[in-house]
């Protein structure tokens, strides 16, 4: 009889564990995630093991390898418009940042569109989250607003708030107007202070401060000023590759090219745009040993950038947030191209340039061409070298395992973010701004392969950035560099944009052109002739 009973309460007591399970297990399901975005800066779209790299990225491969890659997602060519449109979910223009941010110290003369800081008629991503009781934070680099603190993170939706304020900084030691704020309070860094480093230290203390605290989810912007010019790689990042890059860039090219075929990312049917730089030969051996550093220090900055991706997925799992955290990963445009067309800036550059002394050296045109690696042009442009990166999306709790390692080949934009957070939050956009000009991707995350394979826009994209302008309809993409005539390409069979169709298909052209006009002058596009009008206007007043 004992028997008996006992084994009823054994079956009473598991029938009733189950149910808690499942019942822990469907909560886990429909309970909003945490979201993690990691902007980085001027980074190319080749420049990932899992894009095609050389360089040693083991932790944001198995990122991908276990998630998404995006591989026609679009961003708005610079630093600040694309962090005002991600931010945002609105184009650049509509938030007041159409062009740049006023250099610290500096105000601009311009109309609204071209303020140069954010406006009061936007919201940004952890102001709407908030209204679904998420914790905000961010780490790294703002750039949307310098001179006044109304327009910084805090008084933007964040609860707490770390890193630099303007859009460049020494990575050893950033000061004075391009110093670090805590808060609002301008703070000194300490010895041995490493800007990478320390934004994923107190992006992990933050994501710890607030899970101790209750459990409710987080959202957190970690975005990291590496690559962005000055290189300041750690001397033994730097170190681990030197002499990597002595074949030049057409070798690299080459080597990146066959590695997109093998992984899938492009068939053998893709022609890749050709290099722009100097032959690799016709170089003396010192400029080449010269170049040669140059890359190890860039290298070595995105190496580094990967070993902190690392210590942020290991602190995840370590108080239990993995499995239910989505990550973001992407670059804020392709490669820099400034800094001339070899890089070094200024013909003082020592050999090697990772040192704090060192805040001339930049990638340069020829570098920045083969970090783009297979598309044409870089930052500043929308051709697809300037205006495409990597997304990898990663999200044990929610990817289907089915899903995983592959990619998503539909295109995309920045605007798409603020709508796949808003959607995965079960947030609103308030009734009193702009909406939201984005789609949200959380079919592409969650869904099968077939509803996850429908083209996530059914409306153009469209972009402006100093006079170069883009719009993507379908498979068709209108470009121009500015004072260049409209060029036409068909993606689909043309991705690297060699074969100009706008005569071919010149009605095609002339619509998408009257398109992007409306969209232009809807969206008070004014750069640079009314831009340039209005900056002298107010001169004489």
């Amino acid at each position: 009889m004992k028997r008996v009973v006992m084994g009823a309460c054994f079956s009473l007591f598991a029938c009733l564990f189950v149910l808690i399970a499942a019942s822990q297990s469907s909560a886990a399901e429909t309970s909003p995630p945490n979201i993690v975005v990691v902007l980085v800066d001027d980074m190319g779209f080749s420049d990932l093991g899992c894009y095609g790299s050389e360089i040693e990225t083991p932790h944001i491969d198995s990122l991908a390898e276990n998630g998404l890659r995006f591989t026609q997602f679009y961003n708005s060519g610079r630093c600040c418009p694309t962090r005002a449109s991600l931010i945002t979910g609105l184009h650049p223009h509509q938030v007041g940042i159409g062009h740049m941010t006023a250099p610290p110290g500096e105000t601009l003369v311009a109309p609204p569109a071209y303020q140069g800081h954010l406006n009061e008629t936007c919201v940004t991503i952890p102001q709407v989250l908030k209204s679904k009781d998420y914790h905000t934070f961010m780490t790294g680099k703002w750039h949307l607003g310098h001179a006044s603190q109304d327009d910084w993170p805090m008084q933007r939706g964040f609860d707490r708030f770390y890193g630099g304020i303007s859009g460049a900084f020494n990575y050893f030691k950033p000061g004075g107007d391009r110093g670090m704020t805590d808060g609002n309070e301008a703070v000194e860094t300490e010895e041995g202070f490493y800007a990478t480093d320390a934004f994923t230290d107190i992006a992990c203390e933050y994501i710890s401060d607030a899970t101790q605290a209750d459990d409710k989810p987080f959202f957190l912007y970690l975005a990291y000023n590496a690559p962005h010019w000055p290189l300041n790689a750690k001397v033994k990042d730097f170190e681990k590759y030197r002499g990597r890059y002595t074949d030049g860039w057409e070798a690299v090219m080459k080597a990146r090219q066959a590695k997109q075929r093998e992984i899938g990312l492009f068939d053998e049917s893709l022609q890749p745009a050709p290099h722009v730089g100097p032959a690799w030969e016709s170089l003396k051996p010192k400029k080449r040993d010269d170049l040669d550093a140059i890359m190890a220090a860039y290298a070595g900055c995105v190496d580094n950038i990967d070993q902190n991706i690392g210590r942020l997925v290991a602190h995840l799992k370590s108080i239990d947030q993995y499995e239910n955290t989505l990550i973001l990963f992407l670059s804020d445009n392709g490669a820099c191209q400034e800094g001339g067309r070899l890089g070094f800036g200024d013909e003082n550059m020592v050999r090697n340039p990772p040192l704090e002394t060192t805040n001339g050296v930049r990638q340069g045109l020829a570098w920045a061409n083969a970090s783009n690696t297979p598309f044409r042009l870089y930052k500043h442009f929308l051709h697809e070298g300037g205006a495409n990166t990597p997304l990898i999306a990663h999200w044990p709790g929610g990817i289907p395992e089915a899903r995983r390692n592959s990619f998503v080949r539909q295109p995309a934009y920045l605007p798409d973010i603020m709508a796949t957070c808003v959607e995965l939050a079960g947030a609103e956009m308030p009734s009193d701004v702009p909406p939201c000009v984005g789609s949200s991707f959380v079919n592409a995350l969650k869904g099968d392969s077939e509803v996850a394979n429908r083209c996530i826009h059914d409306s153009p994209m469209f972009f402006e950035h100093e006079g170069n302008a883009a719009m993507r309809d379908g498979d068709w993409k209108l470009v121009r560099e500015y004072k260049k005539p409209w060029e036409l390409y068909n993606i689909a069979e043309d991705r690297t944009e060699l074969n100009d169709l706008s005569t071919a298909e010149s009605e095609r052209r002339d619509r998408m052109v009257a398109a992007w006009e409306a969209w232009a002058t809807k969206t008070e596009v004014a750069f640079p002739e009314r831009y340039n009008m209005y900056q002298e206007m107010k001169k004489h007043e």
